[in-house]
């Protein structure tokens, strides 16, 4: 299996499995007017000189397009005790294409999402877990934390 890092040609393919990813966990019905910015997004970041932002892939091995992919960023927040130069990664769109579940992609790109963040000197990982994939990431050393998340919508 090849894991690679993506490339802004792969933007399509990864709103594509963002949209997989959020059929999965939520039962909205999602309006399509979200993509178009999100692959603009996408590609500029990943095109980036020096980019915060890295996605990494697994081609499909039966044909065109991808199989999996896993999205992360880096963040610089304020410092404090247990991080004191602030850098926080965030792990978002872990998907599988639901024929290629069960064949180890997920977990191989989340592995080479975490060298990147070893490699941009981040001490600290978040991500947000769905319960079927609870399973993954606590096998690769996540923790449930006490901050309770909250949002607002403006």
């Amino acid at each position: 299996m090849k894991i690679r890092q993506a490339t802004p040609a792969d933007a399509d393919e990864l709103v594509r499995l963002r949209a997989t990813m959020l059929r999965t966990v939520s039962a909205q019905n999602w309006d399509d007017d979200w993509r178009e910015p999100a692959r603009a997004s996408l590609a500029r970041r990943l095109g980036a000189a020096e980019p915060t932002l890295a996605a990494f892939v697994a081609d499909r091995p039966d044909g065109p397009g991808l199989a999996a992919c896993v999205v992360g960023l880096v963040e610089e927040r304020l410092g404090g005790p247990g991080n004191p130069g602030g850098r926080v990664g965030y792990v978002f769109s872990v998907s599988t294409d639901p024929d290629m579940r069960r064949r180890g992609y997920s977990r191989a790109c989340m592995e080479a999402l975490l060298r990147w963040f070893r490699d941009q000197g981040v001490p600290i990982v978040d991500l947000r877990a769905s319960p079927s994939g609870e399973p993954l990431y606590t096998s690769l050393g996540f923790v449930r934390t006490s901050d309770p998340a909250m949002r607002l919508r403006l």
